[in-house]
């Protein structure tokens, strides 16, 4: 009788342990992917040149990456490639787990609304003032007008720029109008920020704030990728480096880290370090 009982509650038994571990794995979080995944991607342009050769890297949600090399070694190409300006001649793109490279020529606007860029040259509109330029970063995608009138001044005092939100770009400073560049990168605040070489046309001091102010967008969960030949900030700065030559990987390290100090410190750090004039770090 005892073996009869056995044979007949054993089916049960594994069909209940069965369903136990489906919850278990429907309620469990599944890891999300890197936000930035490149596996051997490879860039030629016409005539044959060879811009980036099967580099592989991943770059995790919340990381601030620095990709640094000389003139012509692909830094701009990986940008152009990461936002499908131009696509890989082989390997794969993956953006958040998707390989970007798959998608309909109609879904590429959608995912350069989920990547802010920065410019060296900026790209501002010379017609339309800090606000209204920040603005038509939201108007493209649609944003409701209420929307617009929250976000945008708000974003424009998080650059700092809330005394100039009337002024027309050519009435601000380099560094200002690299600024509104940010705060029109930011303001609907994607998970992933590209810069390419931000601070290039900008002085040392004037270059500190802004890496300070790309240090504190990172600091709200935005994953920072910078595009820089300025190696000698990227030293002190003590982040994840990217080292590019001839279109190949050459180096991949964490320079350091993530250390958890606020703007304040960085900045004062930062300044200390490269000997310009200002705090000293507490």
């Amino acid at each position: 009788m005892a073996l009869t009982r056995s044979r007949k509650t054993t089916p049960a038994r594994t069909r209940g342990r069965a369903a136990k571990l489906a919850r278990e794995r429907r309620t469990t979080p599944q890891p999300k992917p890197p936000i930035v995944a490149l596996r051997d991607a490879t860039v030629v342009y016409p005539g044959g040149h060879v811009a980036l050769e099967r580099v592989s890297l991943e770059i995790e949600r919340g990381e601030f990456a620095f990709v640094v090399g000389p003139t012509g070694c692909g830094k701009s190409t990986l940008i152009k490639m990461l936002i499908r300006e131009i696509q890989p001649a082989s390997g794969k793109v993956l953006i958040a787990g998707r390989d970007i490279n798959e998608l309909p020529a109609s879904k590429v606007p959608l995912l350069r609304r989920r990547i802010g860029t920065i410019f060296q040259d900026f790209k501002l509109l010379p017609n339309r003032t800090v606000y209204d330029n920040v603005a038509y970063a939201l108007q493209v995608i649609g944003a409701s007008r209420a929307e617009i009138r929250r976000k945008t001044p708000e974003i424009i005092r998080l650059v700092g720029l809330q005394s100039k939100i009337h002024n027309y770009p050519d009435q601000l400073s380099g560094g200002e109008q690299q600024r509104v560049s940010i705060a029109r990168a930011f303001v609907n605040h994607p998970p992933l920020l590209l810069a390419d070489e931000p601070t290039g046309n900008l002085d040392p001091e004037t270059s500190i704030g802004i890496m300070q102010l790309l240090y504190r967008i990172n600091r709200t969960g935005t994953t920072v990728l910078v595009v820089t030949h300025d190696r000698e900030m990227v030293d002190k700065m003590r982040r994840r480096v990217i080292a590019l030559e001839d279109g190949r990987l050459i180096r991949d390290e964490r320079a350091g880290g993530y250390h958890d100090e606020s703007t304040r410190e960085f900045a004062a750090r930062v300044r200390h370090e490269l000997g310009v004039p200002g705090d000293q770090p507490e």
